[in-house]
């Protein structure tokens, strides 16, 4: 039987330009499982750590940036694992950030600021394009949800 598992997150860091977000967007290693594709911060949900505390770690590993807000995205992206015979479900966040100095860490190659069009363009996987979709439509909608799923850190 086929399982269903969490053991990742994914997020988009976003900060405000005006009234526009721009969103920061990480190219992955040469090498690493895929490479070269760009992506959002994301991870592994290690041994004891909740979703949340695994956003938020891996926001300052791979990026060196501090939260100034954190909430969850209206949106659960899902895929299935052939190997394993498993389908995963990825819970999604938004983090609003101050910009500033990036710092990546050693699985990823560049990072870019970008506005939506470009950040859809650079997204390979549909999953993650409908995720920021929906984070950015909540953003431009001042949408109430994102007050209603705060995360407090």
């Amino acid at each position: 039987m086929t399982d269903t598992v969490t053991t990742h997150v994914d997020s988009y860091v976003f900060h405000l330009k005006g009234d526009e977000p721009e969103y920061l967007l990480l190219k992955r290693r040469k090498g690493k499982f895929y490479g070269h594709l760009w992506q959002g911060v994301a991870g592994r949900i290690e041994t004891g750590e909740s979703a949340v505390e695994t956003v938020l770690r891996e926001l300052r590993e791979e990026t060196g940036l501090e939260p100034v807000r954190v909430f969850v995205v209206d949106h659960v992206s899902s895929f299935y694992q052939n190997y394993k015979d498993r389908i995963n479900l990825i819970p999604v966040f938004g983090i609003e950030v101050n910009i500033g100095e990036v710092i990546l860490s050693d699985e990823h190659t560049e990072y870019r600021w970008v506005n939506i069009d470009k950040a859809l363009d650079l997204l390979s996987w549909r999953q993650q394009k409908k995720a920021l979709s929906v984070l950015h439509e909540m953003i431009m909608n001042k949408d109430e949800r994102m007050k209603w799923s705060e995360v407090r850190f």
